[in-house]
């Protein structure tokens, strides 16, 4: 229903939707497609249809039982603004976080034009952070989408990053997470791309978190830029 995640800059995950459908280039060898594969063979419940979109109701709930606060990645294996994805749907998920404000919820999407749409209408209390995927230049639309939302908390995550990015206009952003692509088939990541991005953040007063160098060990490429870690991150206050 929930677990404790791995992912550097999230506590845990929740995942009221499985499924997905690739829709640009980060989604060529995407981990959550690997995942479901491998739950679904051995015999996990939410992900019987494999990597076909699936929504779990008896999810729903899990939120409510964590008594302490925590950071969600909401629907890690799936992508909430999905066409496939009912309103009514992303409605109840949205009606949860707003009636769990103790826990950060963290929403990243592709297909930010649907967000930006639905999250006119949504409830976006200060506890649901909203965030894109930008993966090269193609995509950087997907900025000027998340900023025309009303969230309080917006972020970019620029994972797998596959070119570079010059002149981002970050006016309005809060984080900027960056990670190169793992896996069997990961492809490279140049350090000039990373430390760009990072210069752009520390003159813009941006957040910036460096989550790997990926590659097929990230394990032993690990998160050292220039010979730290950087894992800023917004701060929030968070309600009992």
């Amino acid at each position: 229903m929930a677990q404790l995640s791995k992912i550097e800059w999230t506590e845990v995950t929740w995942n009221p939707v499985t499924g997905c459908t690739k829709i640009s280039a980060g989604c060529q060898n995407c981990y959550a497609e690997r995942m479901s594969k491998r739950l679904q063979a051995i015999g996990m419940r939410n992900y019987e249809n494999g990597f076909e979109v699936s929504i779990h109701e008896h999810v729903l709930d899990a939120p409510r039982r964590w008594r302490k606060p925590r950071r969600v990645f909401v629907n890690s294996m799936s992508d909430l603004f999905h066409d496939d994805v009912p309103e009514s749907f992303i409605d109840a998920i949205f009606a949860i976080m707003l009636e769990m404000p103790i826990h950060s919820f963290q929403v990243l999407t592709k297909r930010s034009k649907r967000m930006r749409d639905l999250a006119q209408n949504l409830p976006l209390p200060d506890n649901v952070w909203l965030g894109v995927t930008v993966e090269n230049a193609e995509y950087l639309f997907r900025i000027e989408d998340l900023k025309s939302t009303p969230a309080r908390i917006k972020f970019i995550s620029f994972e797998p990053l596959l070119g570079p990015m010059p002149r981002l206009n970050l006016k309005g952003i809060d984080w900027v997470i960056v990670g190169g692509e793992s896996g069997p088939h990961a492809r490279p990541i140049k350090a000039e791309w990373v430390t760009d991005i990072r210069d752009q953040c520390l003159n813009e007063g941006v957040n910036f978190f460096f989550k790997q160098w990926g590659g097929f060990n990230k394990k032993k490429t690990g998160r050292l830029l220039e010979g730290r870690t950087w894992d800023e991150m917004p701060l929030v206050m968070t309600s009992a």
